[in-house]
């Protein structure tokens, strides 16, 4: 994998008891395990040291380092802080066993031993702790002043992430005073879990590099939390432009709304749709190299955060019609349910600029422009959506620059009247959830342009009714290749009431044609008036009718 200096399977014993030290990056997020994910773990740990199972995977670890010696965990502080919380409550176990003069020689060597091995050691004379692990900002203080050094825990004046901290710790400690009486049962549990977890520890030379793992491997369905590292990297900037604390609470405040409103795993996907609708376009694995080469400086970086913070809210509202933004707006409401029945991305970075730039009327102009050449292009053409990407983040640059738009710049992505026209008659889409919301919304647009109604698409009491089954019975005559070919094909599907469906299945097509007769609807009722047999050429001759009117139906007019 690109940018990876060393990939490894490691046990926690050689992640922690190597001599090296870890420290998590001063602006990541606080720790924020709760009493699910101890739980969840303690049983893991118990299975393996009653040798029900041979091993744990703890999945992967995410570290960079330029000197080899010590490493930033840029994914997998929480597990392996939560770790050494356990092991901190089991020296002091340890440690109360030496204060009981119960085999206290043995107890403190022991206790030492497993305290230089994964926590560090104290300064003899100090007493101030020399730790592997350092935590972030708002969490470091607590774990070296408190934890570590076995000192009162305060109860009051902590945060969230501290009193979570002592709520593992005293957890831990609680399970491991009531499995273990002895310290030699105590040191045999730490010996053989930490030969037993397992992780697998990528390390990397860079922050671009560590962004390069994260996109690589969220692409392959592991989610890390890239979010994470680009909370850090800007952040460092406010940093070293020598920030006080006022201003990293208002950035705190700023990166924890943008997260309350998308989530940690969306925030990366909004950041590029954002940063396309105002800048030329920016691959995904490209983003954070091309944030780090424009974000230099502190005001560009609250700048940045304001912007993400009202775009959100945007980003959010495309995403779901029924959003309370779009409560005084029914026309784009049910565009953007257009689009999203589509699975339209492509236009998101468009779209977050005419909201922001354009008034009411000429964003719903571009809603319709994108439902319309989305169905054409991509729906019924199923054309590469890469340039049809570049189109409209190219349209939202010049919105958010001039507050304007030229209609004709969508020419490029339009498909032609004749090209659409060939792709709908050859249309054939497969009985999937999806692709049944999409027939449902094709019949009943042209039910509606053909009988003046406005049909609800969605409406539960219309279904689709294949004309030839799917699957017909012998009586059809019909061969297995005929029906192979036709049976998806739009011209063989038409819409008709549920309580009208329930009982035609395989009938034959003169039988289905009485009930086709009483139908409400007008392209329904022509299946009992106009054909007189039904077969692969009268499928094809009634795909080519409805082709004609399609191209009618999603059209826009460029002169």
């Amino acid at each position: 994998m690109e940018g990876i200096k060393d990939t490894s399977t490691l046990t926690f014993r050689k992640i922690l008891g190597n001599g090296l030290t870890y420290e998590v990056p001063k602006f990541q997020r606080d720790y924020s395990w709760e009493n699910e994910h101890w739980d969840d773990l303690w049983q893991d740990l118990e299975a393996l040291y009653d040798d029900i199972e041979t091993s744990h995977y703890m999945g992967y670890l995410v570290l960079q380092t330029s000197d080899q010696k010590t490493h930033r965990i840029i994914d997998g502080q929480q597990r392996i802080t939560t770790m050494s919380l356990l092991i901190i409550a089991a020296i002091k176990k340890l440690k109360e066993l030496v204060d009981k003069g119960i085999d206290a020689d043995k107890n403190q060597l022991r206790k030492e031993q497993i305290q230089n091995s994964y926590i560090g050691y104290l300064d003899p004379v100090t007493l101030v702790p020399r730790n592997k692990l350092k935590l972030n900002r708002n969490n470091d203080k607590f774990y070296k002043t408190y934890i570590v050094p076995l000192e009162y825990i305060p109860q009051r004046g902590t945060n969230s992430s501290e009193k979570l901290m002592r709520g593992c710790f005293e957890w831990f400690f609680n399970k491991l005073s009531k499995r273990f009486t002895t310290g030699e049962e105590l040191s045999s549990f730490i010996d053989k879990i930490v030969d037993k977890l397992f992780f697998t520890v990528i390390t990397v030379g860079d922050e671009l590099n560590a962004y390069k793992v994260f996109e690589t491997l969220n692409a392959r369905g592991v989610q890390l939390s890239s979010s994470d590292l680009l909370k850090n990297y800007l952040f460092s900037i406010v940093d070293s432009d020598g920030a006080h604390d006022e201003e990293f609470n208002q950035l705190e405040t700023l990166w924890n709304e943008i997260l309350s409103k998308l989530g940690s795993e969306k925030l990366p996907e909004f950041l590029r749709y954002y940063w396309n609708s105002r800048n030329k376009t920016t691959r995904k694995n490209d983003l954070f190299k091309t944030i780090k080469k424009s974000i230099n400086s502190k005001e560009e970086v609250f700048s940045l955060l304001r912007e993400l913070t009202h775009k959100a809210d945007i980003f959010i509202a495309l995403k779901n019609p029924n959003d309370e933004l779009w409560n005084e707006n029914k026309n784009a409401r049910e565009l953007i349910e257009e689009l999203k029945l589509f699975g339209a991305k492509q236009p998101t970075s468009l779209l977050i600029a005419a909201y922001d730039k354009l008034k009411t009327p000429q964003f719903n102009k571009i809603l319709k422009i994108c439902s319309i050449i989305y169905f054409r292009y991509n729906i019924i053409g199923g054309l590469n959506p890469n340039d049809q990407e570049i189109v409209f983040n190219k349209i939202a640059n010049f919105i958010s620059t001039n507050s304007d738009f030229n209609k004709s710049d969508f020419e490029t992505i339009y498909p032609k009247d004749d090209e659409f026209e060939i792709d709908f008659a050859n249309k054939e889409l497969r009985n999937t959830a999806r692709n049944r919301r999409i027939i449902k919304y094709v019949l009943t647009k042209i039910e509606n342009d053909i009988s003046g109604t406005d049909y609800d698409v969605n409406s539960d009491r219309n279904s689709i009714e294949h004309i030839m089954p799917e699957n017909p019975s012998e009586q059809w005559d019909v061969s297995d290749e005929e029906i192979l070919r036709s049976k998806y094909r739009l011209g063989n599907l038409t819409l008709l009431e549920k309580s009208k469906n329930n009982n035609l299945k395989n009938v034959l097509f003169q039988e289905k044609q009485e009930v086709f007769r009483i139908s409400e609807f007008k392209t329904t009722k022509k299946l009992a008036t106009n054909y007189e047999e039904w077969n692969e050429d009268t499928i094809i001759r009634r795909q080519k009718e409805m082709a004609k009117r399609a191209k009618s139906i999603w059209k826009i007019q460029f002169n």
